[in-house]
C-alpha cells in the first residue's frame, strides 16, 4: 500500500481536519500529518503546540503520525517515502488552488495529489473561521477536538488582555 502525507498549518486543528485524517487513514498504509513550521501566515500556536494538539486528537488512529516540517512539501513527502499528498476540498475556490498545487507538485516532485471532499458537516469549518468565531465569544466546542478547545480559548483570552 501507499504512504500519504496530509500537509497544512493546522492553526488550530479542527474537527474537519480530524475527519479528513480519519477517512484518509482507511485508504493508505500510513498517513503522515505534516505540520508546516514556517509560513507567511500569522500563527496563534507554535509548531510544537500544533503537532502536540493534532497528535493528541488523533491518538485513536493507529496508522497516523504527526510531525513538523520545513521547506517544500514535495521534498518532505519524498524524504518520508510518501507517494501521495492528500488535500481536502471544502468550497469551490479550494478546487482551483489545489488543482494548481497538484500540477506543480507533479511537475517538480513527481508526486500525485489526492483531493477528498470535506464531509458535509465540516464544509464551512476552517481554522481561521474557528479563531474568529471563538474570539467573538461564540461556542466552537463542536468545531475543534476536545483537547484543542481550552488552549484556543486561553490563547484568545491572553491576546484580548494585551
Amino acid at each position: 500500500m501507499v504512504k500519504a502525507i496530509y500537509p497544512g498549518t493546522f492553526d488550530p486543528p479542527t474537527m474537519g481536519h480530524v475527519d479528513m485524517v480519519e477517512r484518509t487513514s482507511h485508504m493508505f498504509e500510513e498517513v503522515i500529518v505534516a505540520v508546516v513550521r514556517q509560513t507567511s501566515k500569522h500563527l496563534m500556536f507554535s509548531a510544537g503546540e500544533r503537532v502536540q494538539m493534532f497528535s493528541d486528537a488523533l491518538a485513536h488512529v493507529p496508522n497516523v503520525r504527526v510531525t513538523g516540517y520545513d521547506g517544500l512539501t514535495v521534498v518532505f513527502a519524498k524524504e518520508q517515502g510518501a507517494g501521495v499528498i492528500v488535500r481536502g476540498l471544502r468550497i469551490g475556490s479550494d478546487f482551483e488552488y489545489e488543482r494548481e498545487m497538484a500540477l506543480l507538485n507533479r511537475d517538480i516532485g513527481n508526486i500525485e495529489t489526492v483531493c477528498l471532499l470535506s464531509s458535509l458537516e465540516f464544509q464551512y469549518v476552517s481554522s481561521s473561521r474557528v479563531k474568529e468565531i471563538a474570539a467573538l465569544g461564540a461556542d466552537v466546542s463542536r468545531l475543534v477536538p476536545e483537547n484543542v478547545l481550552a488552549p484556543l480559548l486561553d490563547r484568545l483570552k491572553g491576546a484580548a488582555s494585551r
